[in-house]
């Protein structure tokens, strides 16, 4: 008996969106296996519902600011898709205690998310834990990890190494993204360098992409931070995706030190473009670095400002070897969409 079709995939979300542009990643993969496979993007749940067949089977990846502008707003178009179709969802930026005062509506968000569902993947079995952790007694969640492109090639390492000591922080301005870590320990590792008497320039922290929206406000508290500590705070502001993609490769320290990450996109956007960035110590980041082994280089937050030290005095260890293997990739993770799809999914 032939495979069943796979199922619609729902792109939902304004490009540039790290949820929507995984969507779409993944869709593309699946149309490349399958050609059979149907992509739709919409922009709100009137487009999806426009979209949807009566009993067809349809995957979205979503997080809750996606769905509606409140979190029962959400709740509510999920659930009125989910009426319309069988739908599986992958979500991302899963309730956890770092939610503040949003934590008691999200987690009845998110348990909502999956009563309306057939099935639920989660990116990682960091997430699977705090779906357990906060979410109680909804059924366990798939784990499919976040799929890498295609790297990117390695470039000569030894070129343009700046004077400067410039740590770089990929993705939007937002608290918690840790660039205020940061601030503070490239200040503390120029110091250091200049104690010993090496040449060091300025301390930078560079972010690159713009301010999450409703966060202008970080971006000058940042800035005037930086002065307090005699460094600089500079903000690209948003990229296209070539721009992006080459000032990956610029020269300066590669830094990820989200201090509250479900899963995270920007580590693999480092690695993509030939990096080995330097990654705050998770259990998220820990096991990252089971799966993809030697591809970042783990820290604690107390030694953030001494790896940057080492960084800057040597270049070449923030750039990975060439011929690593940055499996899964996308299309590792169409094919285990298929295979749980297969399953049944729930």
């Amino acid at each position: 008996m032939p495979a069943e079709a796979p199922p619609l995939c729902l792109v939902w979300g304004p490009p540039g969106h790290g949820v929507t542009d995984y969507g779409a990643d993944v869709a593309t993969a699946m149309a490349r296996r399958e050609a059979a496979t149907r992509i739709v993007r919409v922009a709100d749940l009137p487009g999806a519902l426009a979209a949807v067949r009566p009993g067809e089977r349809v995957h979205l990846h979503a997080t809750d600011r996606l769905l509606g502008p409140s979190l029962e707003d959400a709740a509510d178009a999920l659930e009125q898709l989910a009426a319309a179709c069988r739908l599986t969802v992958t979500l991302h930026d899963l309730p956890q205690e770092s939610d503040g005062t949003g934590y008691a509506r999200r987690v009845a968000a998110y348990r909502r998310f999956f009563a309306a569902a057939e099935g639920v993947a989660v990116n990682s079995a960091h997430e699977r834990m705090l779906v357990s952790e906060h979410l109680g007694d909804v059924p366990e969640p798939r784990v499919i990890p976040l799929g890498t492109r295609a790297a990117a090639p390695h470039p000569d390492a030894a070129a343009a190494v700046p004077t400067d000591l410039i740590v770089l922080i990929a993705g939007f301005v937002y608290p918690g993204k840790g660039h205020d870590v940061a601030l503070r320990a490239a200040a503390e590792a120029v110091a250091a360098l200049r104690a010993a008497g090496r040449p060091v320039g300025r301390a930078v922290v560079r972010a690159l992409g713009a301010a999450s929206p409703g966060h202008d406000g970080d971006v000058a508290a940042l800035r005037a931070r930086a002065t307090e500590l005699g460094a600089d705070f500079e903000i690209s502001g948003f990229l296209d995706d070539a721009i992006f993609a080459a000032s990956l490769r610029a020269p300066g320290i590669p830094v990820a030190a989200h201090e509250h990450v479900s899963a995270s996109r920007s580590m693999l956007d480092w690695i993509e473009a030939g990096r080995r960035p330097l990654v705050v110590r998770s259990r998220y980041s820990v096991e990252m670095d089971g799966l993809r082994p030697d591809t970042w280089t783990l820290f604690r937050p107390d030694e953030l400002a001494a790896r940057l030290t080492d960084a800057w005095e040597h270049p070449a260890s923030t750039w990975l070897t060439g011929g690593r293997s940055l499996a899964p990739t996308l299309d590792d993770a169409a094919d285990a969409y298929r295979a749980w799809w297969d399953e049944g999914s729930a």
